[in-house]
């Protein structure tokens, strides 16, 4: 595999500017009132979702959903920077489509199990034209879109799934081979699949880095480049890290699967809400599966991106769910969960954007929120944190019911200068994140991204105890990427770049040396476990740039590492260590170091 190139810059999209500074931006303003609700879906009738979200029956014609997804595409294969969002939606039954997804897109079936819709044809991501790359086409900046909960049947050779980070695979049956790379050798960086089966091979071909998770591959899973783990996967490859770099835990040690929306017997709309498993391994519907705890969508307050966050608010002070519907939401306030078992589900990929410095989203220490399917973005007025779970030294016990956090993403600068000082603060114990990528710009409009402009100092920090991490993506903050306070903690999966743009050693110095390391386990933590970490690094300003250790942690036998590797992109300067003292120089040129156990 060839080293990566200049060409390997992450992009960020959104805006999270409130109405007056889109106007200033010459973006249209959001009108000021919602439109009237419709149906909840109680009665057999369809929801009102709003006008950005298809929902599609068997006996709509084949021709009229193709030419709508056509349509999306072509408005989303590019529109990276673009504030749309959408979600089109099968009933159960069987479709001869082909779905190509762009930006903010989300595809997703409405059955009980995922073999109730079926699509003959494909959902898939393709490559862009990328010049800098040696094969003309990449997939490094396929962010931002999802496929859930149905069966593809590919009717070309396979069902093509380009992706990077932020573009989820979950509770989906490929019935045949299954493709990662947008061909030729393109590059692309990493990705994530849970809850899948796949019945053919799995082609990771340039995959830099891949999570798959309590699913089952019935055909071999093929190549790897520097990070690929495997988590209660049945038929995944043999441990072989570093060369293969695979990663194989057996079993996922506690997982609890993304809520999801279906249609049940009775033509009624309901979230499902999976159970917590411990020691598993395979999908949780295959032979033998329980029933799925379902919420009617009665219960939701269905949001769009009109509602203030005062009314959004009111309803969740209520004791309602949230579903937020695709667009954004410019909140003027923090949304607030203060109720046991509140499940906020995005659909379509929407956006929570606070613009006055507050926090987007509170989450009081009780037991079993879950949050899943939204992004965050850092608006203008600089944030302390975006995402809270728990109040500073909470210490309650959710083992038996943990708060949740699933395919949440953040990004700070893009399409304007936004700031926060930490993405994600994770008080609670026992919590569960699943699927993160906290990203800090290093590309955007001009004067949106830089040193000095975008700042944000930490991605992740958790203080709580007991929780438990699978597919962390982390990258670009200007000083720890992330730092872990709390005790007994768990990674499964580790993704970080470190910041391009230090404009010298002096600007990016920590307590402990040069640089700040990307992963941190603070010097009182006891026990602290993770598998499967990689650290990358590309400082573009012709400066030499050192970073001492990728990983710094207290050297004891209760915390351990497993299966690190420290990579040297491009650029100049690079890193001396992979986990304290262990490991070998990736300084001046391509060059990989793998650690297979610490200390």
């Amino acid at each position: 595999m060839r080293p990566l190139d200049r060409s390997r810059r992450r992009f960020l999209t959104l805006t999270a500017a409130s109405a007056a500074s889109l106007t200033a931006l010459g973006l249209p303003a959001l009108p000021a009132a919602a439109a009237p609700r419709g149906a909840d879906g109680a009665d057999g009738a369809d929801p009102d979702l709003g006008p950005n979200v298809f929902v599609y029956g068997p006996t709509t014609p084949a021709e009229e959903i193709q030419a709508t997804l056509d349509r999306l595409f072509a408005a989303q294969e590019r529109n990276e920077m673009g504030a749309d969002r959408y979600a089109v939606l099968f009933k159960p039954g069987r479709y001869e489509v082909d779905a190509k997804l762009g930006y903010y897109t989300t595809v997703a079936g409405l059955g009980a199990h995922p073999d109730d819709v079926e699509i003959h044809g494909a959902v898939r991501v393709i490559g862009q034209p990328d010049p800098h790359s040696p094969a003309g086409i990449s997939a490094l900046t396929n962010f931002w879109r999802s496929v859930e909960n149905l069966a593809v049947s590919p009717t070309d050779w396979s069902n093509q799934w380009a992706v990077s980070q932020a573009s989820p695979m979950r509770r989906v049956h490929i019935k045949g081979i299954l493709w990662l790379e947008p061909g030729n050798g393109g590059y692309s960086s990493g990705g994530y699949i849970a809850d899948s089966k796949v019945d053919g091979i799995t082609i990771n071909g340039s995959q830099q880095q891949w999570l798959t998770r309590d699913s089952e591959l019935g055909g071999d899973w093929t190549n790897g480049v520097w990070n690929q783990v495997f988590s209660g996967v049945v038929g995944a490859p043999a441990q072989g890290f570093p060369d293969p770099p695979y990663t194989t835990l057996p079993t996922s040690p506690l997982s609890r699967e993304k809520p999801y929306l279906f249609i049940d017997g009775k033509g009624c709309w309901r979230v499902a809400v999976p159970g917590l498993r411990r020691d598993t391994a395979g999908t949780t519907w295959g032979a033998g599966a329980r029933p799925v705890s379902a919420l009617p969508l009665a219960d939701f307050f269905i949001a769009r991106p009109t509602d203030s966050a005062q009314r959004i608010n009111q309803e969740l002070s209520r004791g309602r769910h949230l579903l937020l519907t695709p667009g954004v939401y410019h909140l003027d306030r923090a949304l607030r969960v203060k109720h046991p078992d509140t499940v906020v589900l995005g659909l379509g990929m929407p956006s929570l954007a606070p613009t006055t410095g507050d926090a987007a989203l509170r989450i009081e220490d009780v037991d079993g929120v879950r949050i899943a399917g939204v992004l965050v973005d850092a608006g203008p007025v600089e944030s302390e944190v975006l995402v809270e779970v728990g109040k500073r030294h909470s210490h309650r016990s959710h083992a038996t019911n943990p708060i949740s956090l699933q395919d949440v993403f953040f990004r700070i600068g893009g399409p304007y200068a936004g700031r926060a000082v930490t993405s994600l603060v994770v008080n609670s114990r026992h919590t569960l994140i699943d699927n993160i990528w906290a990203w800090r710009a290093d590309h955007g409009k001009a004067g949106t991204f830089g040193w000095t402009v975008n700042t944000a100092d930490t991605g992740v920090v958790v203080n709580g105890d007991d929780v438990t991490a699978y597919g962390l993506f982390v990258e670009h903050y200007q000083r720890w990427q992330t730092v872990w306070n709390g005790e007994r903690g768990r990674t499964v999966f580790y993704q970080s770049e470190l910041p391009y743009d230090p404009p010298s050693q002096a600007a990016w110095h920590s307590p402990t040396g040069r640089g700040w390391a990307s992963y941190r386990v603070a010097d009182h933590v006891r026990e602290h476990e993770a598998w499967g970490l990689g650290v990358y690094a590309y400082f573009s300003q012709g400066v030499d740039i050192r970073c001492d250790r990728a990983v710094e942690a207290p050297r004891r036998a209760g915390v351990r590492f497993h299966d690190a590797v420290t990579v040297f992109l491009d650029g100049s300067g690079g890193i001396e260590r992979t986990v304290n003292e262990a490991g070998t120089p990736v300084v001046g040129s391509y060059g990989t170091s793998p650690v297979i156990s610490y200390p």
